[in-house]
């Protein structure tokens, strides 16, 4: 009787020291995989950081085209030879003012609506003095969109904007248009809507195939990589949609960009 009792003894005592060695077994792999999922999440997370400035970096490059500032300087002299100090004068008080702009917005991740508007009709009312009548710009802004506190993602407009007068305004003979319109959907959401009467994107294709200078191919990837960035930031959802008018409608191209910002 002792004996079975002994051994009904060492067989408990060998489970339980099983169940304890496969529990603490199945806590180390568990610690393991816990530790791997963490370094994992956080080596996701350095990598999206450094893909995030490498994106901001691009994009500052974009905006910051060095056609764009070659051509307000030459205007600038311009003005200047031809004795209009009133134009050349203006003329340099709103390049500095857009190159102050490019620089502080760009240390940020959201602006107001009002400051990208700000920025938006700088730098056409700039490139309006270049092109003088052959180019015209209006905005229109819902009154229901609180533009002072609405933000939006910083300078992620203008690249587009510059799209537009470059790619499809310069090419064409007659004067063209741009319009740039800001609708409200409810208090985080909203779509903005630029639209111009140029060539078409299928012209100014075809055009830029003979071009050497590839800028428009450059800075349409980093809006795309951009916007493709803040959606995986869950920050913001944003659509991005390219149309080409049908020939009934004239010729041009209309984005839209609808935005919504998270919680």
């Amino acid at each position: 009787m002792s004996q079975q009792i002994n051994l009904v003894f060492f067989i408990l005592f060998g489970i339980a020291i099983l169940l304890v060695a496969t529990m603490i077994g199945l806590f180390l792999v568990f610690s393991r995989k816990k530790n791997q999922i963490i370094e994992a999440g956080l080596k996701k997370e350095l990598e999206l950081k450094i893909h995030q400035y490498e994106v901001e970096l691009k994009a500052l490059r974009s905006q910051m085209n060095p056609h764009f500032v070659h051509n307000s300087l030459n205007a600038i002299q311009y003005y200047i030879q031809r004795n209009e100090v009133e134009i050349s004068e203006n003329y340099l008080v709103k390049f500095s003012k857009l190159i102050r702009l490019f620089f502080e917005y760009s240390g940020k991740q959201n602006i107001t609506i009002q400051q990208e508007i700000e920025l938006l009709q700088n730098y056409l009312y700039l490139e309006k003095l270049r092109f003088e009548a052959k180019l015209n710009y209006e905005f229109h802004i819902d009154e229901r969109l609180d533009i002072e506190c609405q933000q939006i993602p910083s300078m992620l407009l203008q690249p587009i904007v510059e799209n537009a007068v470059n790619h499809g305004i310069f090419h064409k003979e007659e004067e063209g248009n741009i319009s740039v319109s800001f609708v409200y959907l409810d208090h985080q959401s909203f779509v903005v809507t630029i639209e111009d009467d140029g060539i078409g994107m299928t012209r100014s294709k075809a055009i830029l195939k003979n071009n050497s200078n590839g800028h428009q191919h450059r800075s349409s990837n980093v809006i795309r990589d951009r916007i493709e960035l803040l959606n995986q930031s869950k920050s913001w959802e944003i659509t991005f949609d390219t149309h080409e008018k049908m020939p009934e409608q004239g010729s041009g191209t209309t984005i839209t960009i609808s935005f919504s910002q998270k919680n």
